[in-house]
């Protein structure tokens, strides 16, 4: 399986569609803790869902269980706390929740997933995480690409 970052802002409607669609996506699979922000209105989370289908028949599922809790993000964007201590509390969140270990039964029928987060690029943003945490996992049946 191939797994799939993207952040949407610094990108048109155009271009996020076209590079989920050029990627071969099937499942864009949301892990932000908000789907209605206004930081660009073609994702808000119903829409969205319309628009992958619409577009390019790419199915859309919302996951807040791998999504960081509103404090946490809010203790990092208040620089409370640094992107190094982030880490291992998202990473702890994660094997708490246990998420990642079936999440390859839960997405076994797809080729190719993305998982779509606001942050433009992954180096700070728990996508990148996620994705690596799931790698970790199932090293032999993901591989990892960011666009």
């Amino acid at each position: 399986m191939k797994i799939y970052t993207i952040g949407f802002t610094q990108k048109n409607a155009e271009q996020f569609f076209e590079t989920l669609h050029d990627n071969g996506v099937e499942i864009v699979i949301d892990v932000r803790i908000n789907t209605t922000s206004q930081l660009a209105g073609f994702t808000k989370g119903d829409d969205l869902k319309y628009f992958l289908g619409k577009i390019y028949d790419i199915n859309y599922e919302y996951r807040s269980d791998l999504a960081p809790t509103k404090e946490l993000m809010k203790d990092y964007r208040d620089n409370k706390i640094s992107w190094e201590e982030y880490i291992p509390i998202y990473e702890r969140l994660l094997e708490e929740r246990k998420t990642c270990e079936k999440f390859i039964e839960d997405y076994k029928r797809y080729k190719s997933i993305c998982l779509l987060c606001s942050e433009a690029t992954p180096e700070k943003c728990h996508r990148r995480l996620l994705a690596e945490k799931i790698h970790a996992l199932f090293p032999d049946e993901t591989e990892i690409a960011h666009i």
